[in-house]
């Protein structure tokens, strides 16, 4: 069994189970269109997608191989065929927690055959990548808030592109595009370093999805901009992490031990999402904001029973969201403190992975979130 393991590549073993999953998957298309694309792979997770790009559908059914829109609750219930509305099921979620660890197992291969440099600077050069998958995935809630005939909207299906799964493919492969870039260069002895053409890349794309949102803003009159809400969310975001941090170094040191500054970044983008999402649930009518739902399961329980254990003219005050703060702090502190010295030593491309994708877990959905508050859509 040893010479066995020992002779298979795992990278190529990883490369062999993904094509024959897509392989099989495309012949099952292929041979019974019915039961394996319509009731499987449309209903969970095209279908959901095609409805979340199609501005006023409530669901998209799928009957004898046509795809209908309909745009009430009611339609929904009585059409035939397989009916898939926006958001997730259970067999889409299940599947896709497979996929991403599928996925971290194939991007950890990687960076492994890659054997380039695991530092700090690798994880800060990553950051405008998770930014950029939030922003980007706002690109299209503009699309769907200004309809069809607006200059700035994306047709569908090329707004697929920025809906969930598939955006998390879009980003990833322009992340990828950055690290092969960086490398090449590097290698090629153009820079010393591969991480800055990497974060400059990365920054370069954000900076183009920013000012695409701002051209929504000058250019429809559904967009609109609201100062107050990024000074909100990323100033107290900053504010906070800043006391956090310091409070650790001062009493409690060796929780920043193995992740120096990282951590900082970390607690950093949990303090966003964790701002983002009270500022939008308890906030959002008084500055002038459309309501919005909870997406955290955990931010939906506390913003529904939070009531039933404070005062009344507490809730009037500050509203019901505001624990779910301290309970990402609390997460991503506790998350500093596992990465202890002994991960980076032991498996530094693990350590590193891990992290990037803590931070990806709170900046992303975060910036998304603050963005679509500060754009009011």
């Amino acid at each position: 069994m040893d010479e066995l393991s020992d002779r298979i590549d795992p990278a190529r073993a990883w490369l062999a189970v993904a094509g024959a999953v897509a392989a099989l998957l495309a012949l099952g298309s292929v041979l019974f269109p019915r039961r394996v694309y319509d009731g499987f792979l449309w209903r969970y997770y095209w279908g959901p997608v095609a409805a979340d790009g199609t501005r006023g559908a409530k669901c998209a059914v799928r009957h004898n191989g046509e795809t209908t829109f309909y745009e009430s609750v009611a339609q929904c219930r009585q059409a035939a065929g397989y009916v898939a509305e926006p958001g997730y099921t259970t067999v889409s979620t299940v599947s896709y927690a497979l996929v991403l660890v599928f996925m971290l197992v194939g991007v950890y291969l990687l960076i492994q055959r890659l054997d380039f440099d695991y530092s700090p600077a690798t994880f800060y050069a990553l950051v405008p990548y998770v930014f950029f998958g939030g922003a980007l995935r706002v690109v299209e809630d503009v699309s769907v808030a200004v309809g069809p005939d607006s200059p700035v909207a994306i047709p569908f299906p090329f707004s697929a592109l920025f809906i969930s799964p598939f955006i998390y493919f879009t980003v990833f492969a322009i992340t990828l595009s950055g690290v092969l870039l960086g490398i090449v260069l590097q290698r090629r002895g153009d820079v010393e370093r591969f991480q800055v053409p990497l974060a400059a890349l990365g920054s370069v794309v954000l900076a183009v999805t920013l000012a695409w949102l701002a051209y929504a803003v000058t250019a429809t009159e559904v967009v609109e901009f609201n100062p107050l809400v990024p000074a909100i969310t990323l100033g107290g975001a900053t504010v906070l992490a800043g006391v956090t941090w310091l409070a650790i170094e001062q009493f409690a040191p060796e929780i920043n031990r193995g992740t120096g500054y990282m951590g900082l970044v970390i607690i950093w983008g949990h303090l966003v999402d964790g701002i983002a999402n009270v500022l939008s649930l308890d906030w959002a009518a008084r500055f002038g904001l459309p309501a919005y739902a909870p997406k955290h399961v955990v931010n939906g329980w506390i913003h529904r029973n939070t009531a039933d254990f404070q005062p009344a003219w507490m809730t009037d005050l500050i509203g019901e969201t505001w624990p779910f703060i301290f309970v990402k702090l609390g997460a991503a502190v506790f998350v500093v403190w596992v990465f202890d010295d002994k991960i980076f030593e032991d498996s530094p491309a693990y350590a590193l992975l891990l992290l990037v994708t803590v931070l990806a877990v709170g900046l992303g959905p975060g910036s998304r979130d603050f963005l679509r508050a500060t754009l009011g859509i």
